[in-house]
């Protein structure tokens, strides 16, 4: 039987992180789910995993609070179960821009949804950019897309101060995995004085659940935070292994590598013995 696979964040204003905390734990543990959930005062991020009726019963106990009525989560499937435990933890933000001014429950770019992205890639007065680390864009992105070269999420503001001009670039369009982080990038941009920001709803995960492959303009394979290590058309699992040593992801023709021994080394943080 295979794991059913819930994503879902929202940007809310939470002031009982200690009390939700305890029940989110027990509510995940009665349903034998595993993942993670953060909790910050600006709001919920959650990756869980276990069966259809599990998730079912996490999400009925989450919108019986008037604050997460209206979550959207992204479902996909599993062969294994991609988490080890299930885990609830409050932070001081539910993904880390390092900009407290950037808050997406005040203002925040405009949604495209998959559907309509392509024609948004297609436009040359667009500047298309994925927010993701180097490591995640490495493995696929979106035709034409910028990449930052960030190693993390806090180095993007340095990025747009140097590399982007309200006055220059007049369309900005970002994404990101599921689209928590263009969020805040959006919410980011606009404080700086960018005018037609746009970012892609539902992230990368909801454009390859709904967009045929046949019409997709994603190149590659996308990286996930679980043990499926990336996912391809369809949210159909990818070809990606995770080094255990060193965390980066790992192609078939890189595990061929010598440099690749499970659990040891990969092309990537391979060091050879010294004699």
């Amino acid at each position: 039987m295979s794991v059913v696979v819930v994503s879902f964040y929202k940007f809310v204003a939470i002031h009982d992180c200690e009390t939700l905390q305890a029940q989110l734990q027990a509510a995940c543990d009665r349903a034998a789910l595993r993942g993670t959930i953060l909790l910050a005062a600006e709001g919920i991020n959650a990756t869980v995993a276990g069966t259809q009726v599990g998730i079912d019963q996490l999400l009925a106990t989450l919108r019986q609070d008037s604050r997460f009525t209206d979550l959207a989560p992204k479902v996909s499937e599993a062969v294994t179960p991609p988490f080890g435990r299930m885990k609830v933890k409050i932070k001081s933000e539910i993904v880390t821009l390092g900009q407290p001014d950037a808050n997406p429950s005040q203002q925040v770019g405009t949604y495209v949804k998959p559907e309509d992205w392509n024609r948004l890639l297609e436009d040359p007065e667009v500047t298309v950019i994925d927010t993701r680390n180097g490591y995640e864009v490495a493995i696929g992105s979106f035709q034409g897309a910028i990449n930052p070269e960030t190693d993390s999420f806090r180095q993007f503001p340095d990025y747009v101060a140097t590399h982007l001009n309200p006055a220059k670039h007049k369309k900005v369009a970002m994404f990101c995995t599921g689209g928590i982080r263009c969020e805040k990038a959006t919410a980011h941009l606009l404080n700086q004085g960018f005018e037609s920001v746009y970012h892609l709803k539902g992230g990368i995960l909801k454009y390859l659940e709904e967009i045929p492959a046949d019409q997709s303009l994603w190149q590659g394979e996308c990286f996930v935070f679980d043990e499926r290590v990336a996912v391809t058309h369809g949210v159909e699992p990818g070809s990606y292994d995770m080094c255990r040593a060193c965390g980066h992801p790992v192609s078939k023709a890189e595990q061929a590598t010598p440099k690749y021994v499970e659990g040891v080394s990969c092309p990537y943080c391979y060091e050879p013995v010294a004699h």
